[in-house]
């Protein structure tokens, strides 16, 4: 895997509308304002908004060739470091037809998002470059009245800095509150927040292992089945595979039926690991612990498979950063999770 350079103050950054285009619509732009602030005034990045980034949800929806065309145009600009999605959404497999893999591999720079947003990680894990399941523009940059510390922590320990990123401790605190954003005077409320009474559970599993990280949202992972962005199987060996829920809250079903997936592929066969997000509001907490263990442990026989749970990325904030292709360990007897290497370099290396 490629790693990207890393960034740092002044360097230009791309937001960029890649499924839902709410970002541009009149009664969402405001969130987008507050993000776009924050990258700026928090990080000193400047940003740079892409041709179609602010055109809103109707034209977007309308036009998969413009998001594929910004994200294109991004990875090619020389001077764009940086490309962060505003959001997610259910539309991002429709970009398919447009991506030019080596574009990607030719000019890599820091790509982050979540959610739906894991169709275009898999494309540049397909193109052999690292990038990061992480923070949204409208979402975590946009948190309403302040970004929580724990999330501006690892934005800059894993985007601003090319030693190795460490152990990533549990928050001790989570919220999933909603609070509408078509309400701007909502953005000056802050959310509810809750202690974390259970931090990291390590629902099966002994000593260490280590792997190579690969996943996201597990509704968006199954989407790719029998796409050209699914890894052949010898791809899944020695993985840590990372999943988690999105704000839909799948029933328990879903997630045996979507693991059940994961067995009948042979993935479950080749994985050294499994590390899962906070459930969205912890519904379903224990009943997703459930189904994990009767798929992965009863059905797939995989007993000495470690799997940690209640980890802070995805769907739930505050969240750290997942790099692709880059070597986590899970210490079962510790209760640790460490990713082992920095997920970009100096970018003198590039010269």
């Amino acid at each position: 895997m490629i790693k990207p350079p890393k960034l740092k103050r002044g360097d230009k950054v791309a937001t960029i509308s890649l499924s839902w285009g709410g970002a541009g619509d009149k009664e969402f732009i405001h969130r987008y304002e507050i993000g776009k602030r924050r990258i700026e005034e928090v990080f000193g990045l400047k940003v740079v908004e892409m041709p179609n980034t602010l055109k809103g949800s109707e034209y977007l929806r309308e036009h998969p060739e413009a998001r594929a065309e910004d994200m294109m145009n991004a990875f090619k600009d020389r001077e764009i470091k940086a490309i962060f999605s505003n959001i997610g959404g259910d539309d991002t497999l429709r970009l398919l037809p447009y991506i030019d893999y080596d574009l990607i591999k030719n000019n890599p720079k820091i790509f982050m998002g979540y959610s739906d947003t894991t169709v275009n990680h898999f494309m540049c894990y397909k193109a052999g470059l690292t990038s990061f399941y992480g923070p949204s523009v409208l979402a975590e940059f946009a948190e309403n009245v302040e970004m929580h510390d724990y999330t501006i922590k690892w934005i800059r320990k894993v985007l601003f800095d090319d030693i190795g990123i460490g152990k990533i401790e549990s928050s001790e605190y989570w919220t999933s509150e909603y609070l509408a954003w078509n309400k701007k005077e909502n953005s000056n409320i802050r959310r509810s927040l809750n202690s974390e009474k259970r931090g990291y559970e390590i629902l099966q599993g002994k000593g260490k292992t280590k792997g190579k990280l690969i996943g996201g949202c597990i509704e968006v992972v199954d989407w790719l089945r029998g796409t050209e962005l699914w890894p052949k199987l010898k791809d899944w060996e020695d993985k840590i595979l990372f999943l988690e829920t999105s704000e839909d809250k799948p029933t328990p079903d879903y997630i045996k039926w979507y693991l059940r997936s994961f067995n009948a592929l042979g993935v479950l066969d080749k994985i050294r690991g499994l590390i899962i997000g906070k459930p969205r509001d912890e519904e379903y907490y224990e009943e997703y612990k459930e189904e994990y263990i009767r798929v992965i442990r009863d059905e797939a026989k995989r007993d000495d498979l470690p799997i940690m749970y209640n980890m802070n990325f995805g769907h739930t904030s505050p969240m750290c950063i997942l790099p692709y292709g880059i070597e986590g360990e899970i210490d079962c007897d510790n209760n640790e999770f460490t990713i082992t290497e920095s997920g970009v370099i100096d970018g003198l290396e590039l010269k």
